[in-house]
């Protein structure tokens, strides 16, 4: 089930914080009101999480954390750095 969030359309609200989240089926009506405070609410666009790009593993960051940095040599063939 997908993660909705949604907001108040106007005010604010001791209750909800006038912004929540709610996990909620792909088939359900849209929400038009707050569970906690019955105040009018529209979904907003939220963003999703990617991975974040990272910069290449030096060959010494590699072995510092315990992994074995191999050498190809010829077909075949490979050696200890």
């Amino acid at each position: 089930m997908p993660l909705y969030e949604y907001e108040l359309c106007e005010g604010a609200c001791v209750v909800c914080g006038g912004r929540f989240t709610l996990r909620r089926p792909v088939n359900a009506k849209p929400l038009t009101q707050c569970p906690a405070c019955k105040k009018p609410v529209r979904r907003v666009i939220s963003s999703f999480n990617t991975p974040s790009l990272l910069k290449p593993v030096s060959i010494s960051d590699a072995k510092k954390a315990g992994f074995t940095v191999l050498k190809r040599v010829n077909k075949g063939e490979y050696e200890r750095q």
